[in-house]
């Protein structure tokens, strides 16, 4: 009986995993602004009364996948940033930070249409700001740890140019354009 909780908490946490599974694969196709609680508890296979015992609300939703995103980037990137040491050349940075830029792109088309936010509300506008704040940090530990020297705030500011610089190109699935990103970022982050 002891482990019944636990059991619980692991379906429940399944679940919630699925929904938000769901719930990506929705704005991939119409948009969050346009996602309904509806269509991502058909795509989850569950009733709408069933999903809104783990979200209440579309905006619960957008909360549950800016956390994941949040908390899925900041691992993938700190495995990364333990091999970056001041002998790491900043071009095989640069060209490791943009490829994943855009195979996370390929792979996760929510969270790019979430990174951007949108006009249509403060609240996506707010979750594509965390999002974009919380990349950033994660850019500017990297210079940080190439550039042991380099004043954290100075990096950061780095850090939010370098990415306001992919998100600026990397939606335009141009490999030619992919390639003159890398030689900007390497331009701008070479004074670092």
């Amino acid at each position: 009986m002891s482990d019944r909780p636990v059991r619980r908490q692991a379906r429940g946490l399944k679940r919630m995993a699925e929904i938000l599974d769901a719930a990506e694969q929705v704005i991939a196709e119409v948009g969050y602004p346009d996602l309904t609680t509806n269509q991502v508890a058909a795509r989850a296979g569950m009733s709408p009364g069933s999903l809104y015992q783990f979200f209440r609300n579309k905006d619960e939703i957008l909360d549950g996948l800016v956390a994941r995103y949040t908390d899925e980037r900041r691992e993938f990137w700190a495995e990364r940033l333990a091999s970056v040491t001041p002998e790491v050349p900043l071009e095989a940075m640069v060209a490791a930070f943009v490829d994943e830029s855009v195979a996370f792109k390929g792979r996760s088309p929510a969270y790019w249409a979430l990174l951007y936010g949108s006009a249509t509300g403060d609240r996506l506008a707010a979750a594509s700001q965390r999002l974009h704040a919380a990349i950033a940090e994660q850019v500017a530990e990297l210079l940080v740890r190439r550039s042991p020297l380099l004043d954290r705030d100075r990096a950061l500011l780095m850090g939010t140019m370098a990415v306001s610089m992919v998100k600026a190109v990397v939606p335009h699935n141009s490999p030619e354009l992919t390639r003159e990103l890398k030689v900007a970022l390497m331009g701008y982050l070479s004074g670092a």
